[in-house]
């Protein structure tokens, strides 16, 4: 009896850490919903992060839970995770989101929450205990993502500056202004829907390995679903200040129109992302997008050697996280 007991509580610390990252996962990742939209004048600071914070939450009602269902079955083989595996993963995951956090780096909670799942699982079983096609599709779309956001972002703003062109600025400044409320919203749906589900995924993952949900069932319990868009909607009204300015001005400046542009090709790659089941950065795809639109104008539009640290940041997540995670489960192992 005590040790089911203390497996309980195990599971219900391991769930609590669990939406501590997705709280910060909000909170880290506000900056991508609401930067183009605070740096462009159209909303003030705190209307920003309740308005991304009310979009992040009702994504629960609009998409499937493709992506949970990838993290949750889709990236280890089955029987590996253990309290100690989800317990590196965590901790990996959460340790380079506060590191890049403090140092308004723009990087993917998405990725450092895998990256922390890839360190732990190979510290307990090796590289072959992966299951290779879900690592290779969330790692193909480190690439993708921003590259997608990118194209979308530029071509919106061509076809917007060929539709609009008769148009005077102060016109089309002040239809944008309207508009952006409308692409920002897209955008922090995606965000929710998108980043909720890892989230929701890695607490289904514990709930297998531990014996309090059977692998055959095809959706997690409600309650873990509801909470984990709860977390990462009160993460987006604490908002993540540091970045913020990074990701709205540091790169390029922005109109109302280019704001627009970019969330609007952003939200698109997200919808399309979360529709395939695959978890991808909300940072890297915000980020190619706002480049797009800067790009359009002329390429010294475009801060790239802002744009190179962030990429850099990228590069860096899953395997720093790895690390720490791989040292996280040890360390646990060792201890528990």
């Amino acid at each position: 009896m005590q040790t089911a007991q203390t497996a309980l509580w195990v599971v219900i610390m391991l769930v609590v850490l669990a939406i501590a990252f997705d709280f910060m996962n909000g909170f880290h990742d506000a900056a991508n919903s609401i930067a183009t939209v605070v740096s462009t004048g159209v909303l003030k600071p705190g209307q920003a992060v309740l308005f991304a914070a009310f979009f992040n939450f009702i994504a629960i009602f609009i998409f499937h839970l493709s992506v949970a269902a990838t993290v949750g079955k889709g990236i280890v083989q089955p029987g590996i995770v253990d309290t100690h595996v989800v317990f590196g993963a965590l901790t990996g995951a959460i340790t380079w989101n506060l590191l890049t956090w403090y140092y308004g780096i723009p990087s993917s909670s998405s990725h450092a929450l895998i990256g922390g799942i890839v360190g732990a699982v190979i510290a307990k079983a090796g590289a072959a205990a992966l299951i290779s096609s879900g690592i290779m599709k969330t790692v193909a779309f480190i690439f993708v993502s921003p590259l997608l956001g990118f194209l979308l972002g530029s071509l919106m703003m061509v076809v917007v500056a060929w539709v609009c062109r008769r148009a005077t600025p102060s016109k089309v400044d002040r239809w944008f202004r309207r508009l952006q409320l409308v692409s920002a919203g897209a955008y922090s749906l995606g965000h929710g829907g998108n980043d909720a589900q890892k989230t929701i995924g890695i607490i289904w993952m514990l709930l297998i390995a531990t014996g309090y949900a059977a692998s055959s069932d095809k959706a997690p319990p409600t309650w873990t679903i509801v909470s984990c868009y709860m977390a990462i909607a009160a993460g987006t009204m604490f908002g993540g200040w540091r970045i913020v300015k990074t990701m709205g001005q540091k790169i390029t400046k922005l109109k109302p129109v280019g704001g627009f542009c970019a969330e609007t090709g952003g939200a698109l790659t997200l919808f399309l992302a979360t529709g395939l089941g695959i978890p991808v950065s909300t940072t890297h795809t915000i980020t190619g997008a706002i480049v797009g639109v800067g790009s359009t104008q002329r390429a010294s539009a475009v801060r790239w050697g802002v744009a190179g640290n962030i990429v850099w940041a990228w590069i860096f997540t899953i395997p720093a996280s790895a690390f720490v995670a791989a040292l996280a489960y040890w360390i646990s192992w060792q201890i528990f």
